[in-house]
């Protein structure tokens, strides 16, 4: 592939015969779409199935953390917003248990 190069350039897609460009992982969670303008986004999941992490041909991304039962506990967006609802650490020093604060 070259720089700059789509997947769907590369691969000569024909949008008009074929549609968007849809790739879907091994339990059919959807990883990259791309349509006939050239927008293309792609997505990872995590063994659950969770979305993990989103990205876009316009720079926007996502960051996304899931705890155990797959209830979003972090969310980043490239706009500068954060929720972090993540479990503070416990760390023991001598004998005393201490929170950290992230």
């Amino acid at each position: 592939m070259k720089e700059g190069q789509t997947l769907g350039q590369w691969l000569n897609w024909d949008f008009k015969t074929n549609g968007n460009l849809e790739i879907k992982d091994k339990n059919s969670n959807q990883i990259y779409c791309e349509d006939s303008d050239g927008f293309w986004a792609k997505w990872e999941c995590d063994s659950g199935g969770n979305e993990i992490y989103y990205e876009s041909s316009i720079g926007y991304w996502i960051k996304r953390e899931h705890d155990s039962k797959g209830n979003e506990i972090y969310f980043e967006d490239s706009d500068g917003v954060i929720i972090d609802n993540r479990p503070s650490e416990v760390i023991e020093h001598n004998g005393r248990k201490y929170k950290l604060i992230p």
